[in-house]
Formats: C-alpha cells, sequence, structure tokens
C-alpha cells in the first residue's frame, strides 16, 4: 500500500506538472478524470466538408465549456475518429471509442446510414449518443431508441418546410436527383408524398453517394422540362452537379431548389449555381436575435469563420451533453437520456427565435427550418442566403404518432 506521504507528493508533483500545460490543479488535486465525448464522422470522403464543419464546432465549444471548469466540474476531452463514409469502418470507431477509449458519450455521424448502424452499438453498450447531422427519419422514428437524441431536422421536416413554397412560386413539376443511400431515400419520398398531394408530377434518378458525373441525368432532365430540379445530393457529389448543371446551361430553363444547400456547398459552387430555394437549418444572419448575433460574433473571433449550420450543430451537440449531465447530475447514459427529454435550449446556445427542445417522444430537436433563396454574395462572402420563411420545427414535424416512434426504455 503506498503511503500517505507518498501520495500526497505524487498529487502535488502531478498538479504542478498540470499547472504549466494549463489544465486547471482541481481537477489533479481530485484526481478525476475527464469527460470523454467520441465523436465519428466522414472526414474523408464526399462528405468531409460537412463533418469537419461538425468537429470544428464541437471543438469550438469545448474550449468554451473547458474554460468555465467543465461539465459537471470536469474537463472535456474530444476524440475524434474517421468513419471514411463507411459503415463498417464508422461501427468498427465506435465500438474502439467505447471498449477502449471508455466514452461517456457519443456523437454522429454526418452519414444518416452511419448513424443508424452506430446506434444499434451504442444502445447495446447503453451509452448516450447524439446524432448532430444525419437526417434519415427512422433515427428518431421506426427506429428510435432511448439512448439516442437527433439534432438537424428529419428528411420529412425539410421537405414539409419547402415543398409548398416551390410549387407555389415555380410550378409542381418536379425533377429529383437523389443519392441512393438513407438519407436519399427519406427524403425523395417525403418529397413525393407532398408533391402528390399538391397535384404535382415528377421523374426521379437515383444515383450513388459518391456520383461524379451527371450527365446522364441532367440530360434527362433537360428532357423532362420540369419547373424545379431538386439537388438532393450531398457535399462534393452535390458540388459536381451543380456545376454540370450550369455548364449545360440549364439554370436558365428550370428553378433550382431542395431540402438542403449547405454553406460550404453553396461557397464552392460557380457562382450562376448560387441560386434556387432551399431549407437551412440554421442560418447565422439573424439581425434581430441578439443570442444568434453574439453567437456568430465569438465564432468567429475564435475560428476566423462565419457559423454554418454544421458548426452549429456540433457546437449544439457538446452544450446538450452539459445541460443533459447538470440536470442529470450524472453521466449515466439512461440517467442523461432522462434528463434530455423536453430539455429546451437556452436561448445563448439555440440562436434563434422561440423554444428550441428535445421532444420526449422521439428525441428529435424542434429547431426552426430557415427556408430562403440562394444568390451570389452581397456585403460580405457568406451573406448568400435571403430567408423568405421560417418554419417551426413542430409544424414541419407533425405529431410524434406519425413518425413510427415507439420509445421503450430498459425495464
Amino acid at each position: 500500500m503506498t503511503s500517505p506521504t507518498i501520495r500526497r507528493r505524487g498529487l502535488l508533483q502531478s498538479t504542478l506538472v498540470l499547472g504549466v500545460l494549463g489544465a486547471p490543479p482541481i481537477i489533479a488535486a481530485r484526481g478525476e478524470t475527464s469527460v470523454k465525448i467520441g465523436m465519428v464522422d466522414p472526414l474523408t470522403g464526399i462528405l468531409s466538408a460537412l463533418a469537419a464543419s461538425e468537429v470544428e464546432g464541437a471543438k469550438y465549444a469545448v474550449a468554451r465549456i473547458n474554460k468555465k471548469n467543465g461539465i459537471l466540474g470536469r474537463q472535456v476531452e474530444l476524440l475524434v475518429e474517421d468513419s471514411a463514409n463507411d459503415v463498417g469502418t464508422g461501427v468498427q470507431k465506435t465500438h474502439k471509442l467505447i471498449e477502449r477509449d471508455k466514452v461517456d458519450v457519443i456523437f454522429g455521424d454526418v452519414n444518416s446510414g452511419i448513424a443508424y448502424a452506430m446506434s444499434q452499438v451504442t444502445n447495446e453498450a447503453k451509452v448516450f449518443q447524439i446524432v448532430p447531422g444525419g437526417h434519415t427519419d427512422p433515427i428518431t422514428g421506426t427506429d428510435c431508441k432511448w439512448n439516442v437524441f437527433r439534432i438537424c431536422n428529419t428528411t420529412s421536416m425539410d421537405a414539409t418546410a419547402v415543398t409548398g413554397e416551390l410549387v407555389k412560386r415555380f410550378g409542381k413539376k418536379f425533377f429529383f436527383i437523389t443519392p441512393d443511400y438513407a438519407y436519399g431515400h427519406t427524403l425523395q419520398d417525403s418529397f413525393i408524398k407532398h408533391l402528390k398531394a399538391l397535384g404535382g408530377t415528377y421523374q426521379a434518378e437515383m444515383l450513388p453517394i459518391n456520383t461524379s458525373d451527371f450527365s446522364a441525368s441532367l440530360i434527362k432532365a433537360k428532357a423532362f422540362k420540369p419547373n424545379v430540379l431538386l439537388n438532393n445530393m450531398g457535399g462534393l457529389a452535390q458540388i459536381n452537379c451543380m456545376k454540370q448543371f450550369t455548364q449545360f446551361g440549364m439554370q436558365n430553363e428550370m428553378h433550382l431548389g431542395g431540402a438542403l444547400f449547405e454553406l460550404e456547398t453553396i461557397k464552392a459552387v460557380p457562382k450562376e449555381a448560387q441560386s434556387g430555394t432551399w431549407a437551412m437549418e440554421w442560418w447565422w444572419d439573424q439581425p434581430n436575435v441578439p443570442e444568434a448575433v453574439a453567437f456568430v460574433a465569438d465564432f468567429r473571433k475564435a475560428t476566423g469563420k462565419t457559423p454554418s449550420a454544421r458548426h452549429w450543430f456540433g457546437m449544439v451537440a457538446v452544450e446538450s451533453v452539459r445541460l443533459a449531465a447538470e440536470k442529470a447530475k450524472s453521466l449515466d447514459g439512461l440517467k442523461m437520456s432522462r434528463a434530455m427529454e423536453g430539455l429546451a435550449l437556452p436561448p445563448d446556445i439555440a440562436a434563434q427565435p422561440g423554444t428550441i427542445a428535445y421532444r420526449a417522444g422521439d428525441h428529435q430537436l424542434m429547431s426552426n427550418i430557415f427556408v430562403g433563396d440562394v444568390h451570389p454574395p452581397t456585403s460580405n462572402p457568406d451573406n448568400v442566403v435571403t430567408v423568405t420563411n421560417v418554419v417551426p420545427g413542430e409544424h414541419a414535424a407533425g405529431p410524434v404518432a406519425d413518425t413510427g416512434c415507439k420509445m421503450v426504455y430498459p425495464s
């Protein structure tokens, strides 16, 4: 057994070393470990730009929280793993974070299929999981789980928010270019449901998520002569599709639109393709919301960037862990999940109007959807969207009963 004198000397030495490195000495004195958050995202591959922003937003929040005594008095450590946009890799990395790194919480993944597969692992291990940016409906619908919460909208919410606007302003003849995986399937199904209800017609092309040549699909779209072309691809695939769309001169023949055209992607396409009507899941330019103005200013100061929705997802994920842990007074997965149900984000975290809360019945965050028109930059490089309508999340989501979620907690 180690003597009290030796233990005290060891603690003092550790405190001095940690103090030099900048860590709060109180943590070493208490012998407490850090709060570990594991994050799995596709840092390589076609969705890497979106994933990088989520990670950056999470790191921003970790740094901010650690300056304020961390979570439950413990510093926060973010462990990031690359899923490489591959389901098997994402599952493997999730196992590693839980079993080897002993993380308290898991985030991920941008790819909805990976996020869903990860949820099977975290549920079995009873580890609290937040899905910052994977959209497919079943995650908080038919396959909902007691330990899983989601920040971004469901595909149904995005489609509900924007379909009527597109039909009203441009017509009811749509052509879809959609990725052939979980996100694309549920998104296109939702669009078609709403379009048919409004008496619309459509044609659709379902393509691999990593498609780079869209010429055949765009030729079909030209022949169909739609009022609106909905580019449902994501990341680099969406960028390539947009570039080829403008090379074919199709911006003069039909309107663009869809569920998501994210800030990272808008800035990466030719200005001719910076157009259309889309759903934004969080938007930085909210001059009448002081908390949003303050968040944007602080994020710019910390990173030199204007925050996108993906940055906001990452920030909210970390802050939600803090809020749930403080409410539960624990990092236990079951206790945190109970604490998170119905939890409303404080205004400085929500950074948007209204009450933004995790719905108890399906664990879906009810945030606003900013429907707007994309255009080339005006006053600054990030001023590329004019918001025309703000749709409350509850309105777009509909009742929990319609999602198919049957929430079951461990007995």
